[in-house]
């Protein structure tokens, strides 16, 4: 299907959408919500953009979302209130997706999710018309317009119609950079675990591992605040530059020779280029 055709059915989607009550375009301020954005004027529908903030999105995005005429909603607790309240976000136990950004605002909602993206979601998202279910037992109709959009098809259509989009998806010479992705600052979900982002935030990184550090003293009897020495700094390492206990336990131990074990607050200061409160 040519990218007019996905065009005109994503304005008709729209369009299906009953119009009895309050329409959310789902904003956060990455190019896909720029897109549906878009297409929700060309289609005039009546709807309300909705970025909800969670204090851990790359800096410039609250400005962006505030350019493109989005509501912003402000959590509850901050990124890091969690993380003192609830400990460390993991692939597996992803309460800061969960509390920031995945709770229903009305009844009905446009969102920019891409099969393309990933096998998960091509996997999970199959028609452009869901229902969802989120805490507390309540739902929400979810319609999908680019579900079926390539990053061809993104690139083609932010060209065309000359969207301005969030300033890190352009390089040093100005050119959109279609493969760039906008997500929060060290999510676990990316592929180096969120190393990268916390290299370009060492400050964030330290008020994280601070407020990790604060959870961890109100567990001190559980095995992982043993194995990691109580200390956050010891944890961070373990799931940022370690693949498996054993290598931490080699790494940190020093495997049959304990004294050559590694100084992890040394190697963390001299990598991130800060100095982090003892521990």
């Amino acid at each position: 299907m040519g990218l007019e055709k996905k065009i005109d059915f994503a304005v008709q989607l729209l369009r299906s959408i009953p119009q009895d009550g309050p329409i959310e375009v789902s904003y956060s301020g990455g190019k896909d919500s720029d897109m549906i954005l878009q297409l929700a004027k060309e289609a005039g529908i009546p709807f309300e953009a909705i970025y909800k903030q969670t204090t851990i999105d790359p800096p410039g995005t609250t400005a962006h979302a505030k350019e493109m005429g989005a509501t912003v909603l402000r959590p509850k607790e901050t990124f890091l209130e969690l993380v003192e309240r609830k400990g460390s976000p993991s692939r597996f136990k992803r309460f800061c997706c969960e509390v920031l950004k995945e709770y229903k605002v009305y009844d009905r909602a446009v969102q920019g999710i891409r099969r393309s993206e990933s096998s998960k979601r091509a996997e999970r998202y199959k028609e452009p018309e869901v229902c969802r279910v989120y805490p507390h037992k309540q739902k929400a109709r979810i319609y999908l317009p680019i579900l079926e959009w390539t990053d061809r098809d993104v690139e083609q259509f932010i060209a065309d119609r000359g969207i301005k989009c969030h300033p890190l998806y352009y390089d040093e010479n100005g050119k959109f950079r279609v493969e760039r992705r906008l997500g929060c600052i060290g999510c676990p979900l990316q592929s180096d675990n969120g190393l990268s982002d916390w290299k370009k935030n060492p400050k964030l990184f330290k008020q994280y591992v601070k407020a990790y550090q604060k959870f961890l003293d109100n567990h001190t009897t559980s095995n992982w605040y043993k194995r990691i020495g109580g200390s956050a700094l010891n944890a961070c390492f373990h799931y940022l530059f370690c693949h498996s206990k054993e290598e931490y336990d080699n790494l940190v131990g020093g495997g049959l020779f304990p004294d050559d074990g590694l100084n992890v607050r040394e190697f963390m200061e001299n990598y991130f280029g800060i100095e982090f409160e003892a521990k």
